[in-house]
């Protein structure tokens, strides 16, 4: 038997993707969201916070931070999980 027909390798192939899927819908919602702030609602974007600064800066570097800290989370459950359980089955082999 391949390890590929186990069930333990296709549990582990299927929380990869539920982990990776949730991780790009989040971004895709948050960069989408955003863009169609832009294209909709501009006038709230173009809020002043203060003298020179409106609220369209900071949402927007909110995005990118919200991108560093989704690859992090993602980072941190491969060494965490992910990487252990590829050893384990590699051992299998």
């Amino acid at each position: 038997m391949k390890i590929q027909e186990t069930e333990e390798f296709k549990k582990f192939v299927l929380k990869k993707w539920i982990v990776s899927l949730i991780l790009a819908a989040v971004m895709l919602l948050a960069y989408f969201g955003f863009i169609l702030l832009v294209a909709f609602n501009k006038t709230l974007l173009a809020t002043k916070i203060t003298n020179g600064l409106t609220l369209g800066i900071p949402v927007g570097l909110g995005i990118i931070i919200l991108a560093w800290v989704l690859t992090g989370i993602y980072v941190r459950w491969a060494n965490n999980h992910y990487d252990s359980k590829v050893e384990e089955l590699k051992k299998k082999l």
